[in-house]
């Protein structure tokens, strides 16, 4: 009877488990990518329930908090937008094989009237029939919605339902809020990428609204490297407080790292070093290393400006 009991325990799992991954796609309208929509919301205020209403899909709830929500529109004309991965091309957007939507995050702030806002972000990804993310150079990509608090109500005052696509395995990395003027708000995003067995590359990338939209306006390479036994380094970035610039002050970013020339030996793959550590790297044996960079809002983009300082300790 006991093994009986357990067999059946088993089948019911299986399922269960089979009817929890039997993904289906919900039919939306193209109206859900209208930039000018108007959506309003009593406090207090639901991140899931809004993702609902923006992209109206069918909403999943899988172990490991794999919630989101699976659509698919038959009208709406795919457009083409960035993988920062450059591998596979650009992300036709909405997806003919359909959409899988996630909330990345649900930012607070508040300007220095004491106004509040709400951030939300959204990660994109093509339908799967079991709810995973895969490719490995296929970016997440990001949409973003912004929500204004009126009294009790908060009122969406922008909608970007895609920006560009960042990452890996179709995850678009979390969004940080970042202060670059006179309450003007951005986001940095960390996109981590490598071949299996081989370095993981960080670049750094910041999204600010320009020219009625959200967009990258900052691309740092050489920001992060890890899983490579010779040489290792990470980035921070600061916002160079200038009042003499009321929008997109000057940002810094410094990289530190070690560099050890006898682990090259546990190395799968050849690492290509930063030009400013390319000569240190042949005469020494071993170093750590301080590289710090400078960028500029020209135009459109931010670019460096000056030469990188750069500055080594524990020379061997």
């Amino acid at each position: 009877m006991r093994q009986i009991t357990l067999n059946f325990f088993l089948l019911i799992s299986s399922f269960c488990l089979a009817q929890e991954t039997d993904i289906q796609l919900k039919n939306v309208s193209d109206t859900i990518l209208n930039t000018k929509r108007v959506l309003k919301f009593s406090d207090p205020f639901d991140g899931v329930k809004t993702m609902q209403k923006l992209f109206p899909g069918k909403l999943y709830h899988l172990a490991d908090k794999n919630t989101f929500l699976s659509w698919k529109c038959k009208t709406c004309k795919p457009t083409a937008f960035l993988d920062v991965n450059g591998v596979e091309g650009d992300q036709m957007f909405p997806y003919t094989e359909g959409v899988a939507t996630r909330l990345l995050a649900n930012i607070d702030y508040s300007d220095s009237k004491g106004n509040q806002f709400k951030i939300l972000a959204f990660n994109h990804s093509v339908h799967d029939e079991d709810g995973l993310q895969t490719g490995r150079f296929s970016g997440g990509l990001l949409g973003l919605a912004k929500f204004a608090k009126n009294n009790t109500v908060w009122e969406m005052r922008s909608f970007q339902p895609a920006v560009a696509a960042f990452g890996a395995f179709a995850q678009c990395p979390t969004p940080k809020l970042v202060e670059i003027g006179e309450d003007q708000f951005a986001f940095t995003l960390l996109h981590v990428n490598g071949g299996a067995g081989g370095p993981f590359e960080g670049w750094l990338y910041l999204v600010a609204g320009f020219e009625g939209k959200y967009q990258p306006i900052l691309e740092v390479e050489n920001y992060q490297l890890t899983n490579v036994e010779s040489v290792k380094w990470s980035g921070t970035y600061s916002v160079v407080n200038d009042n003499s610039k009321k929008h997109f002050r000057d940002i810094i970013i410094k990289t530190s790292g070690t560099f050890d020339k006898a682990a090259r030996a546990k190395d799968e793959f050849e690492v290509n070093l930063p030009e400013e550590l390319a000569a240190m790297a042949k005469a020494k044996k071993s170093f750590n290393f301080e590289i710090e960079r400078r960028y500029t809002f020209k135009g459109k983009l931010y670019k460096m400006i000056d030469k990188p300082i750069v500055k080594f300790s524990n020379v061997k």
